[in-house]
Parts: structure tokens; sequence; C-alpha cells
């Protein structure tokens, strides 16, 4: 597999965690008041610290792959 395949299968992969993360956050129905956007405030913190280290992986990970050459096995 060239590294090219290979950058563009972790690319899908680290793509469909970050959309499934988005997932656990359930949005207030009823109320939407102020207190309703603080309930949900730790979830929406948890998102976000959780798409900032996917995110930072990412990079790392595309900064490595470049640095890399074709493997023939």
């Amino acid at each position: 597999m060239n590294k090219e395949r290979f950058e563009a299968f972790t690319d899908a992969v680290i793509a469909i965690i970050m959309t499934i993360l988005v997932l656990d956050i359930h949005l207030p129905t009823d109320d939407h008041s102020m207190r309703a956007i603080i309930a949900i405030a730790p979830s929406f913190l948890a998102y976000i610290v959780s798409f900032t280290i996917l995110a930072v992986m990412w990079v790392n990970h595309h900064n490595f792959i470049s640095s890399c050459e074709n493997s023939k096995s």
C-alpha cells in the first residue's frame, strides 16, 4: 500500500470518529433558557477537548507520513 492510500484511509477513519463524537451532545428540546445551555456545557466541553486532541493527532500523523518514504511491503 502506498502512503497516499494509507493517508486517505486514516483521514477517513479520523473523520468518522470526529463525526461520531458529536452524536453524544443532546440539545435541550423543551427548555431554551440559559439553564438548559449550562446543563449541556460539560458534554460540549468534552467534545471540544476530544476534537482538539484528535485534530492534533491527525496533524502529527500527517507530518509523520510525509516524512516517510513509500513502502513496497
